[in-house]
């Protein structure tokens, strides 16, 4: 990193002359770099998409993503569920809880893998802004 000296004494000129330099080595680094030429044929520029957009990493975030529901979804039905009809009425599974009309027992269930689901999601998005992953 350059540093400006400016004295008051001597010779103008020569100062002048630093600061007109270093503003062109200022005006060197502000300056945005080419754009890189576009790809040549088909086969680069979807090369070039794959890079550019990150889908591969979309994709396998959507692939674990899928997994982790149907994970959740089992813990859910086979672990948690089974403790809450222990509180329930004697041969009534959770699925056909009504109230009223309502059928509510199978959204309940699906309520409780979705608050499920968005706390595992919350504790690695904190995890990872710890690590210092965006």
């Amino acid at each position: 990193m350059h540093h400006l000296c400016y004295s008051f004494r001597g010779d103008n000129m020569s100062t002048d002359t630093e600061i007109l330099e270093e503003l062109r080595e200022i005006k060197k680094l502000l300056t945005p770099a080419p754009p890189p030429p576009p790809p040549s044929n088909l086969l680069a520029e979807f090369k070039d998409f794959i890079s550019k957009y990150k889908v591969l990493g979309l994709a396998v975030a959507f692939i674990l993503g899928l997994q982790l529901a149907a994970l959740v979804q089992t813990l859910v039905s086979t672990l948690i569920m089974p403790i809450v009809e222990l509180f329930l009425p004697a041969d009534t599974p959770w699925e056909s809880i009504t109230f009223g009309v309502l059928r509510v027992g199978e959204f309940l269930g699906a309520l409780l893998t979705f608050i499920i689901v968005a706390f595992v999601i919350f504790i690695i998005m904190k995890i990872a802004t710890k690590i210092g992953i965006d």
